[in-house]
């Protein structure tokens, strides 16, 4: 079985909405990392306190093509495609250990479904 690390990096502000269109297409846990970026704009600045906006950095181990219907999905629901709030990406995991058996099951359920 083929497995995929699917990363999104979100403003805080989307992060729950990103975690529920996962659940949405099929995803379960989910490792939550806070972040910070620098990004290509200059940071507004009040009085010398510079601003930066906090972000989320959202983890997911999926099943290879469930993790492409989950990047759809996050995609379509914060409309990443017309705005700049976030990016959505998927890296191939060529070893993997200690995921959960009963997501293994789950993976497994759905290959047999789907033949």
């Amino acid at each position: 079985m083929k497995f995929a690390a699917l990363v999104a990096i979100l403003a805080e502000d989307l992060e729950e909405r990103a975690i529920n269109s996962a659940k949405k297409a099929g995803a379960g846990g989910v490792t939550i990392l806070d972040a910070r970026g620098i990004g290509t704009k200059e940071k507004k600045t009040f009085f010398g306190l510079t601003y930066e906006g906090s972000q989320s950095v959202l983890l997911f181990v999926l099943e290879r093509q469930l993790s492409v219907k989950v990047l759809k999905q996050i995609t379509r629901d914060l409309n990443l495609k017309s705005s700049s709030k976030g990016v959505v990406f998927t890296l191939p995991l060529e070893h993997i250990a200690g995921i959960d058996m009963e997501q293994l099951e789950r993976f497994e359920s759905r290959i047999r479904d789907d033949i």
